[in-house]
């Protein structure tokens, strides 16, 4: 079925896909194989758009946005690929609007009924029937409850179900297609990125999730200053319903509103930049969709991020690799950003790491060597993501929503204030985060993480080292071969036995 699902909308996709221009950076990326290139330029140079020329990435927000919902949210996701499609386009994907025309009121009344079992006059004083936004799976409607309290009603689309389903089943498909016929992509793992849309997709379309998220988020907040996480009304949200808090503020990127209220531009900054870091590093659990639509300053300075659609994960071994990664960046310590690669193995031991980091320092250099407020890490992650097919390094799936995120938050910092050095601003607290959480007892669970991984791996090594010694084996010397690692791989046991014990004393 998913391979008829292909060939039916292929021709189509791939028609206003190619007049937005996408061949042409698909040829470029070197993973399909020439015949493929060459073909994809001449596609691209045939039906590409004069609006492509101009500005692909523009066009390409177009026509994702005419192919439909599913599309909108698969961009979203492209957003965080720079490896495909480069990190220029990957930038502008992340201004990808998710704007739709809306459904009629009479089917959000439906929905809220069906939901509550509730007439839609006993549970708000007053429902507005024009919706304040319109996205691709929901629409958000203001309304008052019976107490007085202003709300928004988050209400998903009809049959976006139905929709999502079919557009996950031809993504599928595309991306087994793209694997057959240029083999050099496996590596990108694109079936495994299709998966992890649709288990994204499919929290999204459950707001009961939603609900969780923010609730997460607020109790992780709650200590934190001058930003909070709006209510959630429980009881009324359900699987195609969410009531949340209505936030009357001004959108974090309108300045001239902000100054206009009084507030303090160089303080917004600030507490944005150390709650995206707080976010990230100290608990691992940050805001996935973090544009300036979903973050509102309240009249007393306060940041109020709306939308848990999507968040991020990243367990405490990938919040170390990433800490230190950004912080050899800053000090553009490119060796040392090759060797962290090296290190967390992500690159296969034929590669020359001192090669690695000169192709870091080319390309790094140019961005990280300009102003202070022009420097854009995200990207600096993307360039490094771009040279990863030739370097045959590992897609760490976990960092490609940061990715985006990052960039998101940068440019939230420029609107703000276009020489903001977000990063800077967020240095101390990566050192002080590095003193603190990185101590011996966290330095020792993955110690013993890294022994027992090789332990599992052992056997295999000791048979094939043993097979290998001679064209003519001799047994005894590999039966000594054998007993030798053995004793070795007891050795190393009792070690990552005795670091266990000491960590959990620590």
């Amino acid at each position: 079925m998913g391979w008829l699902a292909l060939i039916w909308r292929l021709p189509r996709t791939g028609f206003i896909l190619g007049r937005a221009g996408i061949l042409a950076e698909m040829a470029k990326s070197g993973l399909f194989p020439d015949w493929v290139a060459r073909l994809f330029f001449f596609i691209n140079f045939a039906i590409a758009s004069t609006q492509s020329r101009r500005n692909r990435g523009e066009a390409l927000c177009t026509a994702l946005q005419q192919l439909g919902p599913g599309f909108v949210k698969f961009g979203q996701a492209l957003a965080t690929r720079a490896d495909l499609i480069g990190p220029e386009m990957a930038k502008a994907l992340t201004n990808l609007q998710d704007n739709m025309p809306a459904f009629p009121a009479k089917y959000a009344h439906k929905i809220i009924e069906t939901n509550t079992g509730k007439s839609l006059d006993a549970l708000f004083m007053s429902f507005d029937d024009v919706p304040v936004a319109a996205a691709s799976i929901a629409q958000v409607h203001k309304a008052v409850m019976p107490d007085g309290r202003a709300v928004a009603v988050k209400i998903l689309r009809p049959h976006i179900h139905r929709d999502m389903r079919k557009d996950v089943h031809f993504f599928r498909s595309l991306a087994r297609l793209a694997e057959t016929i240029a083999p050099a992509m496996r590596r990108l793992r694109l079936v495994k990125a299709v998966d992890q849309f649709a288990q994204i997709s499919e929290m999204e379309l459950d707001l009961r999730f939603e609900a969780a998220a923010a609730g997460r988020m607020a109790q992780q907040l709650a200590e934190d200053e001058k930003i909070r996480i709006p209510y959630i009304d429980l009881e009324l949200s359900h699987h195609d319903m969410l009531v949340i808090e209505w936030i009357d503020g001004v959108r974090i990127d309108d300045v001239d509103a902000l100054v206009s209220a009084g507030h303090n531009i160089d303080q917004i900054t600030e507490i944005a930049a150390t709650s995206f870091f707080n976010q990230v590093f100290r608990d691992g659990y940050f805001h996935g969709d973090m544009h300036p639509g979903n973050i509102f300053v309240t009249d007393d300075g306060t940041l109020v991020p709306i939308d848990f659609g999507i968040m991020g994960h990243l367990e405490f071994r990938d919040r170390l690799f990433l800490a230190r990664l950004l912080k050899a960046l800053l000090d553009r310590d490119y060796d040392k950003v090759a060797s962290l690669h090296a290190d967390a193995g992500m690159l296969p031991p034929s590669i020359d790491i001192a090669l690695f980091s000169q192709h870091l320092r080319a390309l790094a250099d140019p961005v990280l060597g300009k102003a202070l407020g022009e420097i854009s890490l995200g990207m600096v992650l993307g360039q490094i993501l771009l040279i990863s097919s030739r370097f045959q390094i590992e897609v760490q799936p976990q960092f490609n929503l940061l990715q985006k995120t990052m960039i998101m938050a940068e440019g939230v910092a420029r609107s703000l204030n276009p020489k903001a050095d977000m990063w800077h601003l967020a240095e101390p607290l990566a050192t002080s985060w590095l003193a603190s959480e990185a101590g011996i007892a966290r330095q020792a669970e993955l110690v013993t993480h890294d022994i027992l991984s090789v332990l599992r791996k052992l056997p295999d090594i000791i048979d094939r080292l043993a097979d290998e010694q001679t064209t003519q084996p001799d047994r005894k010397s590999a039966g000594w071969m054998k007993f030798t690692a053995g004793l070795g791989l007891g050795i190393v046991a009792g070690c990552a036995g005795a670091i266990a014990l000491l960590a959990t004393l620590i």
